[in-house]
């Protein structure tokens, strides 16, 4: 039960990120919105463990930890989350929360060539059924957004940065407590993605305004606290069953949508979200006792 609500909690908020980065990018450029963010976040994580908590498992990292963390961080926060806030200025909310639901198949394709895992066979039945369910749900959507290729390509190009991510974090033997990692990988990756930032950014249109300020703090605190840390525990139980939870993630995505943006929900929605809760109970149900 455990594993399942914080699942839940865990596509409830990622699913909210799209819909929070289309609010933001409106006050101030894709990177900034980004480097706000990462670094919010690790502050609020690494000032807990060591300035409020203060407990002994709280440790600086090691030599072989700062690598393991800053290529996690790299691949986890400046190229994905990096990608991902830069090519929600090129797509509609809904399709960046369809993006999410490539990344099973991939960590699948990855975790096989990796990790020497086979996936079994209802894993793969039920990555083919969530995918086509998303797929379903996403037509009119992708019929009528308003999506460039470019957008589209950023987004699968971060995809497959988090995919490897996500199977790095697997492989690697964390001594670390999970607030650790999750705080220096993103304030390592937003230190990374700084130079970019200035490089790229126009510093000039930044609008301080309440949209900004909600906007920055539901994706710092919200998403890259606690989504994160959702996501770190339900990787260490399963990489492939983590990757599950992800087709929930344009499921909220369509909600979020509509209630805040008025885009419509259509039998398409409601038709491929039956596919998706059904490929997920056949990858989850063998770990369900079912």
């Amino acid at each position: 039960m455990k594993t399942i609500l914080t699942g839940l909690l865990f596509a409830m908020l990622w699913a909210s990120a799209s819909v929070a980065t289309k609010f933001g990018i409106l006050s101030a450029p894709p990177l900034v919105l980004g480097n706000l963010r990462f670094f919010i976040a690790g502050f609020v994580l690494l000032g807990f463990c060591y300035l409020i908590s203060r407990d002994k498992q709280y440790r600086m990292p090691t030599s072989s930890e700062w690598k393991q963390l800053s290529i996690f961080g790299f691949l986890n926060t400046t190229v994905y989350l990096g990608l991902y806030v830069y090519a929600m200025k090129y797509t509609a909310a809904g399709i960046g929360s369809l993006a999410t639901s490539t990344n099973p198949l991939i960590i699948v394709l990855l975790s096989s060539w990796l990790m020497g895992r086979k996936p079994a066979k209802a894993e793969i039945f039920s990555i083919i059924i969530g995918m086509t369910g998303i797929g379903l749900a996403t037509y009119p959507l992708l019929k009528s957004s308003n999506t460039s290729i470019l957008g589209v390509t950023v987004l699968m190009i971060s995809m497959i940065a988090v995919s490897f991510a996500s199977v790095y974090y697997a492989r690697v033997k964390w001594t670390l407590p999970n607030l650790l990692i999750n705080g220096w990988q993103v304030a390592l990756g937003g230190i990374f993605l700084l130079p970019f930032t200035v490089i790229m950014s126009d510093f000039s249109i930044i609008q301080f305004d309440n949209r900004l300020v909600y906007s920055v703090l539901w994706l710092s605190l919200a998403v890259s606290v606690v989504g994160l840390i959702c996501w770190f525990y339900l990787l260490k139980i399963d990489t492939v069953k983590a990757s599950l939870w992800l087709f929930l993630c344009p499921l909220f995505g369509f909600f979020y949508a509509w209630w805040l943006l008025d885009e419509p929900i259509t039998i398409y929605t409601i038709a491929g979200t039956l596919l998706v809760v059904t490929g997920l109970y056949i990858g989850q149900r063998k770990k369900l006792g079912v």
